[in-house]
């Protein structure tokens, strides 16, 4: 029987500070569709953050609905998206960016991150009208094989799209492992400064749901409640984004819920690499790709939840394992004493 779930960053409520606020101010009358004196309150605090008082800021329920809004209002009929092969708009969103009329190109890439060179060859292919035409990059950070990027990457991405008159998206719903990461050297004020738009993933870091879009291009802001409400996003109880946001952004809550989590993963990626195993990309936040023989695996899911990620030869593959704000250390030992058991290779 499953004792404890590794599967994803969502599968536990909310912070009890969040909580408590939203119970707290319950019976308080506000306006509707995120209109409210709450996020009021979270957009000034966000504006703070990023040191930038012209962004926009808006709230949606998840990150699929960020992705498919942001980039079906970027675009015109005929644009397209570049992202690597593993993105999440590739993979798990049920070709929501197709059905909005946009194609994806792709482009395979060993850790989840692009780079110039990566977008130059799609846009050295596409070179006239019987084509589509390549305008927005899609990345994401932390990427979705656990990978983060460097200021030094960002900055070239962002000089890059700049100098080639794309549109750089970042797709932030795991952010709060990324800028919390031990290897991180860029902070959130620095990282919008660096792109046309992104959002900061409240799901899977302490929130009920929600995610706070910001969007720092002038160009993308205009009637963007009208692509929301189309798109069914604006919530006539916006109040709850409002809350949740002052409560994570107002401190340093949402800094430590992210590192919290990178250091369960990571206390589990050493013992892991103790017991002699490798991993797909280096561990660096709260998603860890280990490569484990297909024995190990089958023992394991007996008593963990978690998914394979990939099958790497007949007798091993990769499994991810996710960590959370929310998750006991004590489940980790746990884990790791579970692991040493039945290892061998």
């Amino acid at each position: 029987m499953e004792n404890y779930s590794f599967r994803n960053d969502y599968s536990e409520g909310a912070h009890p500070k969040i909580l408590e606020a939203l119970i707290k101010t319950n019976l308080i009358q506000n306006d509707g569709y995120s209109e409210d004196s709450y996020c009021n309150e979270a957009i000034q605090i966000i504006r703070n953050k990023i040191q930038n008082q012209e962004a926009d800021i808006h709230f949606v329920s998840g990150g699929t609905q960020a992705n498919l809004i942001i980039i079906s209002s970027a675009l015109k009929s005929y644009e397209s998206v570049i992202a690597a092969s593993t993105a999440h708009i590739v993979v798990h969103e049920t070709g929501a960016i197709e059905a909005t009329g946009h194609k994806i190109n792709l482009i395979e890439t060993y850790n989840g991150k692009l780079r110039p060179e990566d977008i130059k060859t799609v846009i050295d292919l596409h070179t006239d009208e019987h084509m589509v035409k390549p305008r927005l990059v899609f990345i994401s950070n932390t990427t979705e094989v656990g990978s983060i990027y460097s200021k030094k990457e960002l900055n070239e991405l962002s000089s890059f799209c700049k100098h080639n008159g794309l549109l750089l998206y970042l797709d932030g719903a795991r952010l709060g492992s990324a800028l919390a990461s031990e290897f991180n050297d860029i902070s959130l004020a620095e990282l919008s400064n660096l792109v046309d738009v992104f959002y900061i993933g409240g799901t899977k870091n302490g929130a009920l749901l929600g995610e706070a879009i910001v969007i720092n291009n002038k160009q993308l802001k205009e009637n963007f409640r009208f692509h929301l409400k189309q798109k069914g996003a604006l919530l006539a109880k916006g109040r709850i984004f409002g809350i949740q946001f002052s409560e994570l952004l107002r401190t340093d809550l949402f800094l430590e819920l992210g590192k919290h989590a990178n250091l369960m993963a990571l206390k589990m990626a050493n013992a892991i690499e103790k017991a002699g195993y490798s991993f797909l990309t280096q561990p660096v936040s709260n998603q860890i790709f280990p490569i484990l023989p297909n024995t190990v695996i089958e023992k394991l899911s007996q008593k963990y939840g978690f998914y394979i990620w990939s099958k790497i030869s007949e007798t091993h593959s990769v499994i991810r394992l996710v960590t959370s704000w929310a998750s006991k250390e004590d489940k980790i030992d746990k884990f790791i004493i579970y692991l040493e058991q039945n290892s061998y290779n």
